[in-house]
């Protein structure tokens, strides 16, 4: 088995010399006997340090409560036994591969695994930071049947700590894992926005010099002028103190928790503490530079930590930096974190170190440091307009008011020759990964309701889409996290139904070849289109409204068509399912990449074979912030049609549109017959309608065409 890469070498081999990637987490899976992770349902094995994934025909089961019964017990990391047993058939399935990754708001990683397979396999890994939609990026991972290292890439990361997920899904082959190691692209800081918080963080000075020694716990007034707290079980258990110092053998002083034998029976992670305290409570989207050198007089294998309020012991949020492990050498923590909508208002980190040991132990801190950024604060807005701008600029978002009197913030966006219809807010400004780990995301669509108030909460990331180009005033009430938006001016216009009643004497349709060997019929024989007055982009969202109803109940598809019958793209509007009642169609439609220059939507109308009378007005397509009508607003030359497979031709309200009504007197007649004949001796009459005329659907009209006329005028 190969060992771990050279990080360097394999850097250089899949980035470059120019790139520069900082390590931030490495599993070893050959340091394992068993799975590390949550069961996610399925359990990957250990054999000779691989991790195996052995397929989809197996399944595992808790061996306690377990209805299956299997004689292969598998047991992961932390001793849990599960019976894996045979399936007939495969079954989907998931694990991790990694977990607690640290991570930046809109950073770049690279993710490099050692793996293979018992054949050649593509599946998904992904990377995620919730389980929300949109908290995870999934990439697809090829696999050979050699060992070989696999990059994959992640960008736009939306959380401080994020998991892998691998999903082979219903792959049956054999999956094994060696290592996974986790790089961040290394991004230019800005050291001078970075302000130190704490003090005496080095253990140098005694409490008694900084005449701290007798300052007690919930002490207000100077309890957050204590940086490093702690509680001992039997000794102070619910009296947290300022932390013992105490000098090493080379001189260094540092902190020491000496943690006695926790309580008796199943005790608590929290009978024996030590607190991180901040000089003041941090709002959510708050970065933070946590750091500390850290080490116990055994090894630990997990301490948790809570984030607690300004005095130690009053618990606020249940997770600040994750597990953290303890070794007898000094390691060190450095990292970034973000306060979330949880955290808010929180002051320290605890440790709760009876999370696994429950035997005295002694902790030991030093070099404690808590950075913040020192950028501006408040809220602030920067707008786009998404059809020509992709990018914000956020060094000069434009900063909210405070109106005491109404006790809400306010700023406009947007101006006269640069509407938005996309912004970002954010309670920072000067920093671009802190204006994006502190924006604000509604809980709701924003809609043209001026007095209508959405709820926020703070998410990493969010842009806000509204509903029109324009210029916006947007207000915040903080005191009950809600938000208003209101059009000041835009340039919107009065779009109207156009009027037109679509009448489709929809023919019977001949049997396709699916319904019947030798069929020949198609469901777009009979067909109807609404047609733009341009041609539409990919990516533009528009509108569509319209009131149906039919003879017969019956399904139409739609399609995406440049021109009338110029097919584009297999879905438009999706289907409409029509009914002898009149309903009311609306849609917000965003035109597909696949459909990039669609001009019409079709309306197939031979999904049923029989015949049907179809019905269709009061249209309305307009881009969807009703600066534009795709159709006018009168008149029926936006609509085209198409019956019983003929010719397409602009819909005639004149007309019934009947295959053989060729003067469109809404009847077949010896009329129809005489106008026919005239037209194929040459004598091309005004307001004939050659559709109707070419009964036969050969795009010709002829004698032919005469005698079917005449077959329906003496009911054949």
């Amino acid at each position: 088995m190969k060992k771990i890469f050279t990080f360097i070498a394999l850097l250089t081999f899949f980035l470059g010399a120019k790139a520069e990637w900082v390590e931030k987490y490495t599993i070893d899976y050959s340091q394992l006997s068993g799975f590390p992770f949550y069961v996610m349902g399925y359990v990957p094995e250990f054999y000779d340090g691989v991790m195996t994934d052995l397929g989809s025909y197996y399944n595992y089961a808790p061996v306690e409560g377990a209805s299956e019964i299997s004689d292969v017990i598998v047991k992961t990391q932390g001793g849990t036994e599960y019976y894996r047993y045979e399936l007939s058939s495969p079954k989907w399935h998931q694990y991790f591969l990694a977990d607690g990754i640290p991570t930046e708001i809109d950073g770049t990683y690279k993710v490099v695994a050692q793996v293979r397979a018992s054949e050649d396999c593509t599946f998904n890994v992904n990377m995620g930071w919730g389980w929300d939609e949109g908290q995870s990026i999934s990439k697809q991972i090829s696999v050979t049947t050699e060992w070989k290292e696999v990059a994959l890439d992640y960008t736009g990361i939306g959380g401080t700590s994020c998991n892998l997920v691998a999903q082979p899904g219903g792959l049956t082959a054999k999956i094994e894992w060696h290592h996974v190691v986790v790089f961040r692209e290394k991004v230019n800081e800005e050291p001078d926005l970075w302000v130190e918080a704490l003090e005496n963080g080095d253990a140098e000075k005694s409490w008694e010099s900084l005449g701290l020694a007798d300052v007690k716990w919930y002490d207000g007034e100077n309890n957050y002028k204590v940086c490093a707290w702690s509680k001992e079980q039997g000794v102070n258990d619910s009296q947290p103190k300022p932390c013992d110092i105490e000098e090493e053998a080379d001189g260094n002083h540092v902190f020491v928790v000496h943690s006695r034998p926790a309580a008796e029976g199943e005790g608590s992670p929290w009978d024996n503490q030590f607190w991180i305290q901040s000089p003041k409570a941090w709002k959510a989207g708050t970065q933070l530079k946590i750091h500390f050198r850290y080490k116990a007089s055994v090894p630990v294998s997990s301490t948790g930590t809570q984030i607690h309020e300004q005095n130690p012991s009053a618990y606020h949020w249940w997770d600040a930096i994750g597990p953290i492990a303890f070794t007898t050498e000094w390691k060190v923590y450095d990292e970034t974190i973000t306060f979330t909508d949880g955290m808010a208002g929180g002051w320290s980190i605890a440790f709760n170190l009876n999370s696994v040991v429950k035997d005295a132990v002694d902790f030991y801190f030093d070099d404690l440091s808590w950075q913040y950024m020192n950028i501006d604060q408040g809220y602030f807005v920067a707008g786009i307009n998404t059809a020509n701008e992709t990018g914000y600029d956020l060094d000069n978002a434009i900063e909210f008011a405070y109106d005491e009197d109404e006790g809400v913030w306010s700023a406009t966006v947007g101006e006269e020759d640069a509407f938005v219809n996309q912004v970002m807010i954010s309670s920072f400004r000067g920093n671009d990964t802190a204006f994006k780990t502190a924006t604000l995301k509604p809980s709701a669509a924003i809609t043209l309701e001026p007095d209508v108030w959405v709820k926020y909460t703070t998410s990493p990331l969010a842009t806000i889409n509204l509903p029109r180009k324009a210029i916006w005033k947007i207000s915040i009430k903080e005191s009950d996290k809600t938000m208003s938006f209101v059009v000041l001016k835009d340039n919107s216009i009065e779009i109207n139904p156009n009027p037109t009643e679509i009448v489709i004497n929809a023919q019977e349709r001949d049997y396709t070849s699916a319904e019947q060997e030798g069929g020949t019929g198609q469901p777009w024989d009979n067909q109807m289109w609404i047609v733009a007055n341009r041609e539409l982009k990919a990516g533009e969202s528009t509108v569509i409204q319209f009131k149906y109803k039919s003879a017969i109940p019956a399904k139409v598809s739609t399609q995406c068509h440049k021109t009338p019958g110029a097919y584009l793209y297999w879905d438009a509007i999706g289907d409409v399912n029509f009914t002898e009642e009149w309903k009311e169609f609306e849609k917000t439609y965003v035109v597909p990449s696949g459909a990039d220059g669609m001009m019409s939507i079709a309306f197939n109308m031979a999904e049923i074979k029989d015949a049907n009378t179809y019905e269709i007005k009061d249209v309305v397509w307009k881009l969807e912030d009703e600066t534009e009508s795709l159709i006018n607003q009168t008149g029926s030359d936006n609509f085209f049609m198409k019956v019983g497979g003929g010719m397409i031709h602009v819909y005639d309200p004149n007309a019934d549109n009947l295959l053989g009504d060729v003067n469109g007197d809404r009847a077949v007649s010896i009329a129809d017959v005489t106008m026919t004949v005239a037209y194929v001796c040459g004598n091309k009459q005004n307001g004939f309608i050659k559709s109707n005329a070419d009964v036969n659907g050969d795009n010709d009209i002829n004698i032919s065409d005469v005698m079917a006329i005449v077959g329906i005028v003496i009911g054949n």
